[in-house]
């Protein structure tokens, strides 16, 4: 399935806000951390740089994160929906930097974690009206409870990104194999 670059970019940064607290270990505690997240994920807009836009981020971070705990796309609706509603959602088409025309959800002055929580919104919503909501996994390592977005051709994707799960599953899976063999 083919998704808009504005649906696989919201759904991108929604995963990437979502793992900053994973394992037990929160990364967006403070004024830098929301820097340096914003430096992976782009938000155009107006940035107060300040400890309360970091609280409203990570409050809207753990809003998002129950979207991939979602059990049906009735539930992950009813929390789009919230989401939405609460973020003044009002699109429009822009085309700003080196990026084309894409939609924009929110103004350029409203909040960061309103702008922040309508894309992922939007992005969720297209996986919703498409039958997609599948696509929202948790990873499949053990010892890993990162969200990911399984956007590839054949929906296999079973790892995410963000602490080498899927190479340490295969390395764990061969020396597996090497020892029922009896050729380690």
């Amino acid at each position: 399935m083919l998704f808009t670059s504005d649906t696989t970019d919201g759904l991108a940064a929604a995963a990437t806000l979502v793992n900053t607290r994973r394992n037990g270990v929160d990364t967006l505690e403070t004024v830098a951390d929301l820097d340096a997240l914003l430096r992976v994920v782009s938000m155009s807009g107006e940035r107060l740089g300040t400890q309360a836009e970091v609280d409203a981020v990570r409050e809207i971070r753990e809003r998002l994160r129950a979207l991939w705990s979602a059990t049906d796309r009735a539930e992950a609706a009813g929390l789009v929906n919230a989401i939405l509603a609460e973020t003044t959602t009002t699109p429009y088409l822009t085309k700003h930097d080196e990026l084309d025309w894409h939609l924009h959800m929110t103004e350029q002055d409203a909040p960061l974690a309103h702008r922040m929580g309508a894309e992922a919104a939007m992005g969720v919503l297209d996986l919703i009206r498409t039958d997609n909501l599948a696509r929202l996994r948790t990873c499949a390592a053990d010892d890993c409870d990162a969200v990911l977005v399984d956007l590839s051709r054949n929906s296999s994707k079973r790892y995410c990104d963000t602490g080498n799960c899927g190479n340490r599953a295969n390395v764990a899976a061969y020396r597996a194999r090497r020892r029922e063999s009896g050729e380690c």
